[in-house]
């Protein structure tokens, strides 16, 4: 929701990020690839209990995501192999910090069961309606809005990092979100496919 509606606000900023890394030489995939990396010590910051810098880090490696196709706009550079990079990696990110949350967090692995079900079935709804979908927007497949895109993944992820005590109440909330946002994209592939 946030991705898709506060992008006129975050544009200008994300816009100067691409000219600064264009600026460096650096290409849309080598973005992506360092917001994966970032992505990860993320993870390793978390797991360390350095919940402050891994919530800093963590959202770097987000703006770096959107970062990355600007960058590829920009340059007339955008590919099938860089979306197939992008969503990767933003998937291997997630896992990174839920793998963590699971190590560190014993009593929440049946509500990670649930919220990795969760998401799982909302990104297959979306890579395949993505897939067969004539749309086309700003970016190179057609892109399903809804109630949890990356954004609200990452403020509840923040949240988790954040508040220690209420972790098992933020992933039931965040599976019940991520839900809701199954339902939207089936609803719509309804209506948008033959």
């Amino acid at each position: 929701m946030l991705d898709t509606h506060a992008r006129k606000y975050v544009s200008p900023f994300i816009e100067s990020g691409a000219n600064f890394f264009i600026k460096l030489k650096l290409s849309a995939n080598d973005v992506t690839t360092l917001a994966l990396i970032l992505g990860i010590i993320s993870s390793i910051f978390l797991y360390f209990d350095k919940n402050v810098l891994a919530v800093v880090i963590l959202w770097t490696s987000g703006y770096l995501d959107a970062v990355d196709g600007a960058i590829a706009r920009k340059t007339s550079t955008s590919s099938s192999f860089g979306t197939v990079l992008d969503i990767t990696f933003d998937r291997v990110v997630e896992i990174g910090i839920i793998l963590v949350i699971g190590l560190k967090f014993a009593d929440t692995r049946l509500s990670l069961i649930v919220l990795l079900a969760s998401i799982l079935l909302s990104m297959v709804i979306f890579l395949t309606v993505g897939a067969v979908s004539e749309k086309n927007g700003v970016k190179s497949f057609y892109y399903q809005a809804g109630m949890a895109e990356r954004s609200e993944g990452f403020i509840m992820f923040s949240l988790i990092m954040l508040s220690q005590n209420y972790v098992n109440i933020i992933i039931n909330i965040f599976s019940i979100i991520i839900l809701i946002t199954a339902f939207q994209r089936i609803y719509e592939a309804k209506k948008i496919l033959k």
